[in-house]
């Protein structure tokens, strides 16, 4: 059973646990390189499970996730108000076929995007952290808010990609 788009926001939110927001994702980039240093290309691809991603996948989808959010965040800031086009991460996964990319070159895309994003957002004033878009399946979403779940959506697959890795297979 999949959770519903409200489930989802909750969940992410749920995962920051007094985390800073901006410190957390900040550190991603070095975990992730820290994680899949020494990783074999082989092991990378590996999907843990026929319908589960393999951290390469995840790699990919965390870098076209910080591209949207990025676009996102840009365009609310434009446009108040805004609709925010969902995407179905399953499709792109299979459509931009993440499974033939290389990991290195997502991961290096990631930290370009998030080091980009994270210059913007520091620069914004409290009003932009409160200006939002209206999301086609959350409803009203705030810049604030998208950068709450997009720490909650590092720790996320941060944590699958530690299992994957763990996984003695």
């Amino acid at each position: 059973m999949s959770e519903t788009p409200q489930e989802y926001r909750k969940r992410m939110l749920g995962l920051l646990e007094g985390h800073d927001p901006l410190k957390l994702q900040a550190a991603t980039p070095k975990k992730l390189h820290r994680l899949l240093k020494g990783v074999s290309r082989a092991k990378l691809r590996k999907r843990p499970a026929p319908a589960k991603w393999s951290v390469a996948e995840i790699v990919a989808h965390l870098a076209d996730s910080e591209l949207v959010r990025g676009f996102r965040t840009r365009m609310i800031l434009g446009a108040p108000g805004t609709p925010i086009q969902a995407f179905d991460q399953d499709v792109w996964v299979v459509a931009l076929h993440y499974d033939k990319g290389d990991v290195r070159k997502s991961l290096a895309f990631f930290r370009a995007l998030r080091e980009a994003n994270l210059d913007l957002l520091k620069t914004l004033t409290k009003l932009q952290w409160q200006q939002f878009g209206l999301h086609a399946e959350r409803g009203e979403e705030s810049v604030q808010t998208m950068s709450l779940m997009s720490a909650g959506h590092d720790l996320n697959h941060l944590g699958q990609i530690e299992r994957i890795l763990a996984a003695k297979k």
